[in-house]
């Protein structure tokens, strides 16, 4: 395979009870799995295109793409990218809030953490259908919230993404039913801000 799921470091049943085991099964192991399955499919013959690449330097550049490929590279090519960077920054044993420069830069962008997460809970659940939320670094190293549509990247709008919440049904729907607010607001108790800060730390190096 050219371009694969990342390993969880965590097992299945360890975001309990927040995440259901059967949902990061049926996610990772089958959703995703999908995803990177389609794209590879989609990149037999174009090897040349994506050689010494990163997924994300793939779609950060979606003209180089040639037109037959470009709508499933954007589907499947994206579909890997934004899962593995959610499955990335999850964890059991998550640090609950951000400190240092990335806290500062929350304070003097949102007025404060609790401000930051209103707003992008609000965004998340405000995605009509189906899509994600994300916290990003825009071109000029400005924090930003957005939203993205199906399987669109924040790389292709030249963001750089820090935090990602999948509103997909399948994220969800098997332990939340139709309540997407609630699923948005207990998957804070697993995304690691020491993670985050790791990400953001290399951004702004």
């Amino acid at each position: 395979m050219i371009f694969d799921k990342i390993k969880l470091g965590y097992g299945y049943s360890d975001l309990e009870p927040h995440i259901d085991a059967l949902t990061l099964e049926t996610h990772y192991g089958k959703h995703l799995q999908t995803y990177a399955n389609n794209l590879n499919n989609i990149l037999e013959g174009h090897e040349d295109l994506v050689k010494g690449k990163t997924l994300e330097e793939v779609l950060s550049d979606l003209e180089a793409i040639p037109e037959d490929i470009r709508q499933g590279v954007i589907n499947q090519g994206g579909g890997v990218s934004n899962h593995n960077f959610y499955f990335s920054i999850l964890s059991p044993n998550a640090k609950k809030e951000p400190s240092g420069k990335l806290l500062e830069a929350i304070n003097k962008k949102f007025g404060s953490l609790d401000a930051m997460k209103e707003k992008l809970n609000s965004v998340t659940v405000g995605v009509f259908g189906s899509g994600w939320g994300w916290l990003v670094l825009d071109e000029n190293g400005e924090l930003e919230i957005i939203s993205t549509k199906d399987q669109n990247s924040p790389y292709s709008l030249n963001k750089k993404p820090l935090i990602t919440i999948d509103v997909w049904e399948h994220a969800y729907y098997l332990k939340y039913k139709n309540v997407r607010p609630e699923y948005v607001k207990n998957i804070w108790n697993v995304i690691d801000w020491a993670k985050i800060e790791e990400i953001y730390e290399g951004y702004i190096k």
